[in-house]
């Protein structure tokens, strides 16, 4: 069995299509595709564009014959399978609206993945769900909770297809709709036409200079923006060959994700949330031989997008990485959402990790104190350009905007923003104005370069100074036995009414005597970056939740928190 090739006769095109559908017609011609990998990183199923072709079709008669209209929403659980990627096309050409939906995560069991399921199945009010059958219980579970026909892939395949006319797409018609991946108690589901998503997969192309050698490699998971629109949808309207890792075998095995770019025969285009990288270099060790098991040498384009990017991680991966030739100027860091398909801006090929170093002061909106204190920076990432037809402006509070170097709201302008959240006016306004996106974050550019520094929800505002949950949080991670997803901060409301932050830090001793002395150091640590008193809590390994693309949950960690669900640790005095 051979992979699909990185060369084909066919002549490449950069996503200049009319509508999806129209893409995937055209890469059908050709030689490339999907190629799928077991654990290990083994090739287990070649699939070439010309296939998905045949299969989505397929799929489109079946949902037309089963009385599917344009419009309608088809919800699928978006699992790494070949099936998933036919559904998806199947549903496009069909006229109706795919809706990817998560897989189950470790946090919340069986009932909390049930209840997110039929959050966004009655949001999306679809008129079937299709699923794998190893999740069946729980997806039919979702399904029949919220009246919506519910089946499982493997049983769908044995539906008759008979022939029939497919309809015709416009530009202008709706292609999908993305549930961001921290839509759970409150979704929104974003609308994108088949014009936005096709420009921004040639920003793609455009921005990062694809050419003849390039081949995708990726575990991230299709039921979020960057991995359905980046390293899926975009390698059929590109034309490019790609190999996939499921994201639960990448988590147990992630040098397998760093196996598969050395065996790559041409340049590699990967891309990963800082996690993936913090976690290679973690598992590597010190001690190992890299150079003798990797070749990285190849790898082009090091993606990074999707969470704060941390510089500490890169270099980290750097150094773990540097004998077996891999050349941080490959580091493109990002930033995008899906609210504008995807990509906003991307570092240009080349430029690798450019780190500005701001005062805590500018970040905070304090005024610079005038005592001999040191003065404390925070290094914040160069997230790139803004892609081509793309305008941003960072506003003020009162929408104004602001200069060079000043930190706002980041607002953005182009031919790939939604064209709103469905069935949800009053969020849509709240965010679209004349155009424009609130993007909800804060950021601030610099000779046309965009620094993001988190996101306006997380901020924790305490008498009137902005603190930034990252800062918090990285502080703790400096502490002898704690890593980054250990720690959320985030603000509360104290017993006498006044904000305070609040710090839970997953714990992995049982040594009564032992957590109390981490807790003063927590405390102690926490008071030294802030100057402020915060509330600390130890809380059980594993404890802490995440979104499904892997992101650490601030806004559910102290939902879960106040309610009690997350039970700290009793601290002895």
């Amino acid at each position: 069995m051979q992979p699909t090739p990185i060369h084909d006769d066919l002549p490449r095109r950069y996503a200049d299509f009319e509508t999806l559908g129209d893409a995937l017609d055209y890469a059908a011609s050709g030689k490339r595709g999907f190629n799928f990998h077991d654990a290990r990183g083994n090739l287990a199923r070649v699939y070439p564009y010309s296939e998905l072709r045949e299969d989505a079709v397929m799929a489109a008669r079946r949902m037309i014959a089963i009385g599917i209209m344009p419009g309608d929403r088809v919800a699928l659980i978006a699992d790494t399978e070949p099936q998933f990627c036919a559904l998806f096309f199947g549903a496009v050409y069909a006229g109706a609206l795919p809706v990817p939906l998560p897989l189950p995560t470790s946090f919340g069991g069986k009932e909390g993945y049930v209840d997110q399921l039929a959050v966004q199945l009655n949001s999306s009010e679809p008129a079937m769900l299709l699923y794998p059958k190893e999740i069946a219980d729980m997806a039919q579970a979702a399904a029949d909770a919220c009246g919506v026909p519910g089946e499982a892939w493997e049983a769908f395949a044995e539906r008759e297809a008979p022939e029939t006319a497919l309809p015709e797409a416009t530009g202008d018609d709706i292609c999908y709709l993305q549930y961001s991946s921290g839509s759970t108690r409150f979704p929104h589901g974003v609308i994108i036409s088949h014009k936005a998503l096709l420009h921004n997969l040639g920003s793609h192309a455009n921005g990062m200079l694809i050419g003849e050698e390039d081949r995708c490699i990726s575990w991230l998971p299709f039921y979020h923006d960057m991995g359905l629109v980046g390293c899926m949808l975009s390698m059929v309207a590109n034309q490019v060959s790609t190999d996939y890792l499921k994201t639960a075998d990448f988590a147990r095995r992630p040098l397998a994700w760093l196996d598969l770019i050395s065996r790559n025969p041409g340049t590699s285009c990967s891309y990963s949330p800082t996690f993936g990288y913090d976690i290679c270099a973690r598992r590597i060790g010190s001690q190992s031989n890299v150079a003798e098991r990797f070749d990285l040498s190849r790898w082009r384009l090091a993606g990074n997008g999707a969470d704060m990017i941390r510089p500490d991680v890169m270099q980290a991966f750097t150094d773990a990485f540097a004998d077996a030739g891999f050349d941080p100027k490959c580091f493109v860091p990002s930033y995008g959402l899906a609210e504008a398909t995807l990509a906003v801006t991307l570092m240009p090929a080349g430029e690798g990790i450019v780190v500005d170093l701001v005062e805590e002061c500018e970040l905070s909106g304090a005024p610079r104190p005038d005592n001999d204190e040191p003065v404390r920076y925070r290094a914040i990432v160069n997230c790139g350009k803004a892609v081509r037809d793309t305008t941003i402006e960072i506003r003020g509070e009162d929408g104004s905007p602001l200069p060079d170097k000043a930190i706002g709201q980041v607002w953005v302008d182009g031919p790939a923003i939604m064209e709103g959240y469905f069935r949800d006016q009053e969020a849509t306004d709240a965010c679209l104005v004349d155009g424009w996106l609130d993007t909800g974050d804060m950021g601030y550019l610099s000779d046309g370069y965009l620094y993001v520094v988190g996101r306006a929800k997380d901020m924790i505002i305490i008498n009137g100074k902005n603190h930034w949950p990252q800062d918090i949080e990285w502080a703790v991670e400096q502490l002898p036995g704690f890593k980054s997803g250990d720690i959320a901060a985030f603000a509360i409301t104290a017993a006498g009414g006044e904000e305070t932050p609040a710090v839970l830090v997953q714990c992995r001793t049982s040594d009564v005597n032992e957590r109390a002395r981490l807790h003063g150091l927590i405390r102690d640590k926490v008071r030294s970056i802030t100057g402020m008193n915060c509330v600390v809590e130890l809380v059980p390994p594993r404890t802490l939740p995440r979104t499904s693309s892997g992101k650490l949950s601030r806004a559910k960690a102290r939902n879960l928190y106040l309610s009690g669900e997350i039970q700290p640790y009793a601290i002895a005095a």
